[in-house]
């Protein structure tokens, strides 16, 4: 069986179509620049644009499963014609599919619910690999984080599981009509992150609370949209319980446990050393 992988270079996308290649699968990764994709040999790249589905047709020829994201471009904008894409899967014959991100009232997934596909939703509360993104830089040069809401808890999840779980559903089946969430092993607060991170590192990483409103000031310094800063004062502050609520997801799929964030941080503490 080909399975295509949408989002193929995306930090999921990535460990998805290792996991397949690992599994023995044959693998069709989707880009919008397969010259600067550097995915792994034996891959067939292809290009397309999931906000342009007739960029795309072409992508699922011949293809019996497919991992979806449910957002395109690098602004996570929600997908144009998520019908239209579904329409092109069922042209093909595909039988399975993933969505990362996916929620039931989405119009690729209202789609896919409308079809024989066979089709499960993965939703993931927050991404370990955030962490590099908002945190490397800092520590590398000032050794200290300055967030607000230290008490805050996360069951944050490796996006190795979420691949690993993709995959899982993709190539043994059984999982249709589904929506999972994963979460890792355990919910932990921001400090005792910040904590288990400088243990990782070998240094101390020092830990300041902000205030909101000293949140505010410091992310619209940071470049930050309005509408972006009060999304993450109320995310944040008001952590919805599927964000802290351990549950056993990747086990029960994969048969192995969730990667703790300790592991993570052992796994990317040269991104953080100065």
């Amino acid at each position: 069986m080909t399975i295509l992988v949408t989002g193929a270079t995306g930090t999921v996308g990535r460990l998805v179509v290792e996991e397949l290649l690992a599994a023995g699968q044959q693998v069709r990764a989707l880009t919008r620049n397969p010259a600067k994709a550097g995915l792994p040999e034996g891959v067939e790249v292809v290009a397309g644009d999931l906000a342009e589905p007739a960029s795309v047709a072409a992508a699922f020829e011949g293809v019996t499963a497919v991992h979806f994201i449910n957002f395109a471009g690098d602004d996570y904008a929600p997908l144009p014609d998520g019908a239209r894409l579904v329409e092109l899967a069922v042209k093909e014959g595909v039988r399975r599919a993933t969505v990362l991100g996916g929620r039931e009232d989405g119009a690729l997934e209202q789609a896919l619910a409308a079809t024989d596909i066979e089709w499960t939703l993965l939703h993931p509360v927050e991404f370990m690999s955030n962490t590099l993104r908002w945190w490397a830089h800092t520590v590398r040069t000032e050794g200290v984080i300055k967030e607000p809401f230290g008490r805050r808890l996360s069951a944050l999840v490796h996006e190795r599981d979420i691949a690993a779980v993709a995959a899982t559903v993709l190539v043994e089946g059984g999982h249709g009509g589904r929506t999972y969430t994963l979460t890792g092993p355990e919910a932990i607060t921001l400090k005792e992150k910040v904590a288990i991170l400088g243990a990782s590192i070998g240094q101390d990483v020092e830990f300041v609370e902000l205030t909101v409103e000293e949140a505010r000031a410091k992310w619209a310094a940071d470049g930050m949209g309005e509408e972006t800063i009060e999304f993450l004062v109320g995310a944040l502050g008001d952590t919805p319980e599927v964000g802290y609520t351990v549950v056993p997801t990747v086990r029960e799929v994969t048969g192995r446990d969730a990667r703790s964030f300790a592991q993570w941080a052992e796994e990317n503490a040269d991104a953080f050393r100065a």
